[in-house]
């Protein structure tokens, strides 16, 4: 029986995932699997291509980072993948668990309101500030979408609430080291504490 060239089936892989044709693209994964059960990329590949099916935000952003980091060094690249996976595990198991609720029952377990909500509210109130701080320790602002979060850091470090930002940033920056827009607060936040 002959063994499928794991290079072409990889780099194939990776086309369909840029594509965002995940299931052929997990398909590709599952056939170098098959014949090279210990490829750590097919492995961590095919788990990034999973969440990306699922939704999980951040999947593609992630798959584009590892492919970078492979280019420089594909052994630390793959440990570095293997470290996020894991430490994401039980925060995807959390996210998925949560979005298979509806809606209103999940925002009654959260006792939280929506970004656009809270924004609508700030928006009334005309102040930012204090309309965080009454909210801020009996509800929790549910974001759902990357843009919707840098936006929200962006106005906690305008609005001089620096603790609260660089425990956000802090975690924000291991999921998507390389997001200009959060490098750039990390910047402003260190230029404030000078």
């Amino acid at each position: 029986m002959e063994l499928v060239s794991k290079y072409q089936v990889l780099e194939r892989a990776s086309k369909h995932f840029s594509k965002a044709e995940y299931e052929r693209a997990l398909e590709n994964y599952a056939i170098v699997l098959k014949d090279y059960p210990n490829s750590k990329e097919a492995h961590n590949c095919a788990i990034l291509t999973e969440m990306a099916m699922s939704g999980e935000l951040g999947a593609e952003a992630l798959f584009d980072y590892y492919s970078v980091l492979r280019t420089d060094d594909s052994e630390s690249a793959d440990t570095i993948m293997e470290e996020i996976i894991e430490s994401m595990d039980g925060s995807i198991e959390h996210l998925s668990d949560l979005f298979k609720e509806p809606l209103n029952e999940r925002l009654i377990l959260e006792n939280g309101i929506l970004y656009d909500d809270f924004q609508l509210l700030v928006q009334k109130n005309e102040n930012f500030s204090l309309t965080f701080e009454n909210i801020m320790f009996s509800t929790r602002v549910i974001i759902s979408e990357k843009e919707d979060f840098i936006d929200f850091l962006t106005k906690l470090v305008d609005h001089n609430f620096n603790d609260m930002a660089m425990n956000y940033l802090e975690n924000a920056l291991n999921v998507f080291p390389n997001e200009d827009r959060l490098l750039r607060l990390l910047a402003k936040l260190a230029e404030k504490n000078l």
